[in-house]
């Protein structure tokens, strides 16, 4: 089985978030299962050492305004093809965003490139090598199903995963015919979404199946609280609706091997966590001597990750004598929030705006609880990384969190299964009563250390979730079978 994965990001090669963890997990994930998948996604300028070994696979003199080319390599364990066209992708910074930290002019042009060359190859092959099925991620490839939709001719069947609802790629319809797209797609059941393109609405629309990335958030993207103006098309296409949760890269992510880490540990050395406590300590320069724990934050600054309720909610935190990291960007009103707070709790609160990776796993290893107040989470990542380095997630119930973290209640103390804390609804107030909770449990050494070994026992990988992505290729590739 041959897959074409079509996304904008891949981890490590580029990242701005949860997508490119999995794009570059998942295909290594379906290599047991016998699946052979491709990465497809642009050559940005971070990959250039990638193209400059890579091998020409597909040339076009104009792609949307000028040559392109696709470049086959193997990286990390990851077969890739990048799409090389300068004109598009070679550009300094952010890959969505420009220096004044607005939407490149051009994203419409660009990721419809990027789909546009995804389905070419797709229906054409290249180099010996065509994909039985085509799995668009996300906007930046929701164009996939709709270019195959206009074909003509036989074209594989295709998936699409909504990783965040929230970001769909909307732009002017004066662009449907520059783009090359067809008129007749442009529908209020195709891709026209209030009057303009949805990249991501055409996608759900065309594809011949859709997932997201966890149970629960299939179901929240159906009411109109979560479904962001697409849920009546979604319901209307529920029978070929799935939620798969994702997963983590163990070895990446693995508390034992983790050169991030000051001190490796497992569930049976848990002691050795306390060398990593300490360096968190000296990195957000807080008070060593302040009884409670340290909450840590890695996450956008944004009100959709509810960080502004955690904000409300700092006094009561400070009050229990507990201490909060925090690493994160995003809005300025956050960041600025955040520092300020910092500056009034000395000791208490420590801020670094930006971001680190290696940072992100020191602090995994050495806080002892991670936030999560999201408003919504498809299905968030780093819930999944505090439960396998035994730091305690304290997250809001919805999307991917509902599905991944167990609540410390009566219940589910007493029956020993508890891995974290859940709250609800998303309000400050909740939220202040869950990191009570938390430094409550904290205060019982034996239960917050039953929680810690459960949680790193916790299935966090891929080995589920590949097989279901699987389940699902081979349900799409036989239902294409029998219409033929």
């Amino acid at each position: 089985m041959k897959i074409l994965f079509v996304a904008s990001e891949c981890a490590p090669f580029v990242k701005t978030g949860g997508l490119a963890d999995v794009i570059g997990a998942v295909p290594k994930a379906l290599v047991p299962l016998g699946v052979e998948a491709r990465v497809m996604l642009p050559a940005y300028p971070a990959l250039g050492t990638l193209v400059a070994g890579a091998t020409i696979v597909w040339e076009a003199g104009d792609v949307l305004g000028g040559p392109a080319r696709v470049m086959s390599c193997q990286a990390e364990g990851i077969d890739l093809l990048l799409l090389d066209a300068p004109h598009l992708f070679d550009r300094p910074g952010n890959i969505y965003l420009g220096a004044d930290g607005q939407d490149w002019p051009d994203n419409a042009q660009r990721f419809a490139a990027l789909s546009s060359v995804a389905a070419r190859i797709s229906t054409a092959g290249l180099a010996g090598w065509k994909p039985d099925l085509v799995h668009a991620h996300d906007w930046q490839a929701g164009l996939v199903p709709a270019y195959l939709r206009q074909h003509g001719g036989p074209v594989p069947p295709s998936v699409l995963t909504i990783h965040n609802i929230a970001f769909q790629g909307l732009f002017d319809p004066s662009l449907m015919t520059p783009l090359g797209l067809s008129s007749a797609l442009y529908t209020s059941e195709g891709m026209e979404f209030f009057g303009r393109i949805g990249f991501l609405k055409a996608g759900i629309a065309f594809a011949d199946r859709i997932t997201t990335v966890s149970p629960t958030y299939a179901r929240e993207v159906l009411q109109p609280e979560f479904g962001m103006g697409l849920e009546g098309l979604l319901k209307a296409r529920s029978a070929d609706l799935t939620g798969i949760l994702n997963g983590i890269d163990l070895d990446v992510w693995n508390p034992e091997t983790d050169t991030a880490l000051v001190s490796s540990y497992s569930a049976k050395s848990l002691k050795k966590k306390a060398k990593n406590r300490e360096e968190i300590i000296r990195r957000f320069d807080l008070d060593a001597g302040r009884p409670g724990p340290i909450f840590c934050v890695i996450s956008r600054l944004t009100t959709q990750k509810g960080l502004d309720l955690l904000l409300d909610a700092l006094p009561a935190l400070v009050a229990r004598g507990a201490k909060l990291a925090v690493l994160g960007s995003g809005d300025k009103a956050l960041e600025a929030g955040y520092m300020a707070a910092a500056q009034r709790n000395p000791g208490a609160v420590g801020v670094i705006v930006g971001y680190d990776e290696p940072l992100s796993h020191l602090m995994q290893g050495g806080s002892d609880a991670i936030l999560i107040p999201s408003r919504f989470e498809p299905c968030g990542l780093t819930q999944l990384y505090g439960l396998r380095y035994g730091t305690i997630p304290v997250v809001a119930r919805t999307g991917g969190l509902a599905d991944t973290v167990i609540d410390a209640n009566e219940a589910a103390l007493t029956s020993k299964c508890a891995t974290g804390v859940q709250f609800s609804p998303v309000t400050a107030a909740t939220l202040e009563q869950a990191i009570h909770r938390t430094c409550d449990l904290y205060e019982q050494p034996a239960t917050w250390a039953g929680m810690m070994r459960r949680g790193m026992r916790h299935p966090v990988g891929w080995d589920v979730s590949a097989q279901a992505y699987k389940d699902i290729y081979t349900s799409v590739l036989d239902a294409s079978t029998s219409q033929e």
